[in-house]
């Protein structure tokens, strides 16, 4: 009787990079969308290639740190999720211990980073920090937890603004509230095929809260995305390329926002329109540097 080979053990440097989930760079690279908006708008287009540096190694220390956190807390939900169950800490490959210490050495990371920054800059960094901690908590307690997500995804857009500038001004906020809704959207997408496992386990999500309004709700936050970073765009006068990639980007989110109301979505369409946001954000991020500099 053949038997079959025995499977090697995982790599323990392999099961520390899914655990900061740097095998999935979509997530990563979601965070520092926003942040690298906010640091483009504010410089005029030409931000100093050393702070955009500090801004890109610290948006994936943060959420490196913030996913880590994220299945700690989670390390007992996890495996009752179909998308999550696989998960390190989920499925015992890694002790609490180790978990606890890649969390520290992310945060060590993102704070040394920080201490590049200015004075607001860096105290801003410090105020996030409580949100990234307890957002995992939120989906205990909160109907919304996608709004927490949404606050923390904020801090990156003020953290990046002040450090080009020093302070908060109008067009700053107009950016914060673009990133907040834009994140309520596409974090509302992706918790959609997790329904079914959220309710048998009493956890909150606003794919849940919405209920049948979910995709309504999605609309209504690429409509109010978009309105604020036209807003954003008049009120720094950005010009022909910004407005390109926002005609763009709003004729995606509408093509999102119909897909979803077909009721017709499979489970797989729901990771493939949440990688979708992830290249408008960076076309809409060329169009920011392009409507600054021409």
């Amino acid at each position: 009787m053949l038997t079959q080979p025995e499977q090697k053990p995982e790599p323990t440097w392999l099961t520390i990079i899914r655990l900061l989930r740097w095998d999935k760079p979509e997530g990563r690279l979601i965070l520092m969308i926003p942040a690298l908006w906010a640091v483009v708008v504010a410089a005029d287009g030409k931000p100093q290639p050393l702070l955009v540096a500090v801004i890109v190694l610290g948006s994936l220390a943060t959420s490196a740190a913030g996913c880590v956190v994220n299945d700690l807390w989670d390390r007992d939900i996890d495996p009752q999720v179909q998308r999550t169950r696989n998960r390190p800490l989920a499925a015992r490959s890694l002790s609490i211990t180790t978990g606890i210490v890649v969390a520290l050495v992310a945060f060590a990371c993102a704070w040394g980073l920080s201490l590049y920054l200015n004075p607001l800059s860096f105290w801003l960094c410090v105020a996030a920090v409580p949100v990234i901690v307890l957002y995992p908590l939120a989906k205990r307690v909160f109907p919304i937890p996608q709004l927490v997500l949404s606050i923390a995804w904020g801090f990156a857009v003020l953290i990046s603004w002040t450090a080009v500038t020093a302070r908060l001004e109008v067009a700053t906020w107009l950016l914060w509230a673009a990133t907040i809704l834009w994140t309520l959207g596409f974090d509302t997408i992706y918790a959609m095929p997790d329904r079914e496992d959220d309710r048998r386990i009493g956890v909150r999500s606003s794919a849940l809260f919405f209920g049948p309004y979910a995709a309504l709700m999605i609309g209504s936050f690429f409509f109010g995305t978009t309105f604020f970073l036209a807003w954003l765009g008049a009120w720094c006068q950005l010009r022909g390329g910004f407005w390109v990639a926002l005609a763009l980007a709003a004729i995606v989110w509408t093509q999102q926002y119909r897909r979803l109301r077909s009721h017709h979505v499979l489970p797989i369409q729901y990771g493939q329109m949440f990688r979708q946001n992830v290249w408008l954000g960076f076309i809409l991020l060329l169009g920011m540097m392009l409507g600054s500099i021409f």
